[in-house]
């Protein structure tokens, strides 16, 4: 069980995509470029398969863990996590239902 103190620790946001590369090193991994208002971040995420035409992606809001330690997939620094959930079907990104600003909490 996570107490309610710990899971307030995580800084959850809402990051646009401004930027969608193939990852050089893995099939299944894209590298993002986020902006979230007050910073630009990268993030390596395996949505690859779930979202083959990366030109979808640009100028979605989605879901991050913004204050997750760094991480190094496949030779890339991935600086926060995107949130999706995933079933039989693949992957699908979470998103606000309708647009707010970027950089917004999410409680």
């Amino acid at each position: 069980m996570v107490t309610f103190e710990e899971f307030k620790k995580l800084e959850i946001k809402v990051a646009k995509i401004k930027d969608v590369q193939e990852h050089p090193n893995a099939d299944k991994l894209y590298v993002l470029t986020i902006d979230l208002g007050e910073a630009t971040k990268q993030i390596v995420a395996g949505i690859r398969l779930s979202y083959p035409d990366k030109s979808t992606l640009i100028g979605k809001q989605i879901a991050v863990v913004n204050n997750l330690e760094p991480a190094i997939l496949r030779g890339i620094e991935s600086q926060a996590m995107l949130l999706a959930a995933s079933d039989e079907n693949g992957i699908s990104l979470l998103i606000p239902e309708k647009e707010v600003k970027t950089g917004s909490v999410i409680k």
